[in-house]
């Protein structure tokens, strides 16, 4: 066996290669993705009629041949490679969200990719599509397996590494299929997913501009979800601690497009602007300065720190659960980073957090969960409930959206 994977690895990506394919939203619509070992891309089919896939990238030495074709709207079913492929629902009642699914190793930090309980991420794809979601929204960070597994190492021998298919499909693709299979996907970039680390591979598979070559920053983008509007902002590379102004400038232009927009907006982007994590004596403590910086520059101008039509924000990039209320007008947010890399702990009670910077935002209530998880959004009367899993599928607790504000009873 270890004589087969190494003979494996030797061979050129694409002659091993399996097929996967999903659905994910883009700025413009909704697109069939489709990563393939053969040299052409296939033709889309569904009841609208047959239409060709378009080559997104072409196979290189890291990477199969990529291919996209867009849905067409009120499709009810679609077809590609012999792959069933989930359609887009117009109006979404059941929202699943996770994030930062993939397995560590990097350096001296290794997560054990082999072990299940170490690393929950397959279990957990296959329990959160058996909740048959309407959509899917990842809020980042998909590959981790940075570096080599050391020799000797059980726990991740025989992993693959770097920003390459192979890497993908074992962090992500072959592990999620059961996600792809289920759900239209809203898929968010993460720091992990920047120019320097794996950002060839963001921008080939899941970006939702153009392949190649990779761009530091993606546009913000909108997506229609019945009544409700998810924007899409990409933060990967927002510093929490190094103030980047450009970037801050960046932020507040794309904030102050929602001004005007049709309430509600959901902000969706990978790291949270006001999140905890543990201080010195347990302290709670938090702030991303750029993205801080983006909303004091838009408050400067006399807005809101973030859009009043912005009515809840969900992140991830911290690796738990969170629940935060906040003053000064800002929309709840969601932390929902625990989908399968090394988990952070955090402080149970967030009220008290000491945020950096001076935008006098402060926590009203907010707690954190522990344990690896996934949340399920499900739309009813003037709100929506939101259902804690564990990575078995178990729910573990409920809590609920409404009138801009979250609650999460013990």
């Amino acid at each position: 066996m270890k004589k087969l994977l190494a003979l494996l690895f030797l061979l050129p990506v694409s002659a091993h290669a399996a097929d996967s394919a999903w659905v994910q939203a883009t700025a413009t619509g909704y697109e069939a993705r489709l990563v393939t070992g053969q040299s052409a891309c296939p033709v889309l089919h569904t009841p609208k009629g047959d239409a060709p896939m378009t080559v997104r990238a072409p196979a290189n030495a890291n990477f199969p041949l990529v291919c996209a074709a867009a849905i067409p709207a009120g499709t009810a079913s679609a077809m590609v490679a012999g792959i069933a492929l989930p359609v887009p629902v117009a109006d979404p009642q059941r929202i699943l969200v996770l994030g930062d699914t993939g397995c560590r190793i990097k350096g001296a930090a290794l997560q054990a990719c082999n072990d299940p309980a170490q690393w929950p991420f397959p279990q957990l794809a296959a329990a959160a599509a058996g909740l048959k979601p309407d959509l899917i929204v990842h809020v980042g960070d998909y590959l981790y397996r940075e570096s080599a597994c050391p020799p000797g190492n059980a726990g991740c021998a025989g992993s693959p590494w770097g920003d390459n298919w192979i890497t993908w499909a074992a962090d992500f693709y072959t592990t999620a299929a059961p996600l792809l299979a289920s759900a239209p996907m809203v898929l968010v970039r993460g720091n992990h997913e920047d120019c320097s680390r794996a950002g060839a591979g963001w921008e080939r598979l899941q970006g939702p501009g153009i392949a190649e070559p990779c761009t530091v920053h993606d546009p913000l983008y909108t997506v229609a979800a019945g009544p409700l509007t998810l924007a899409v902002l990409d933060d990967a590379v927002s510093g929490e601690t190094d103030l980047d102004r450009t970037a801050a400038r960046t932020y507040a232009s794309e904030l102050a497009g929602l001004v005007k927009a049709k309430a509600p907006v959901w902000l969706i982007h990978h790291r949270p602007t006001w999140a905890a994590i543990t201080g010195p004596l347990g302290i709670p403590i938090g702030g991303n300065l750029t993205l801080m910086e983006g909303s004091n520059l838009n408050a400067i101008r006399g807005a809101a720190l973030i859009p009043r039509p912005v009515e809840l924000m969900l992140s991830g990039h911290i690796h738990t659960f969170e629940s935060i209320n906040y003053n000064k007008g800002v929309p709840p947010q969601i932390v929902a980073g625990n989908g399968g890399d090394k988990l952070d702990v955090t402080p149970t009670n967030l009220r008290g957090t000491q945020f950096l910077g001076h935008t006098g935002v402060k926590v009203l209530d907010g707690l954190s969960v522990g344990g690896f998880g996934f949340l399920l959004m499900t739309r009813g009367g003037d709100g929506w409930t939101i259902d804690l899993y564990d990575s078995a599928g178990s729910k573990t607790r409920t809590c609920r959206f409404a009138n801009r504000r979250l609650d999460c009873p013990a």
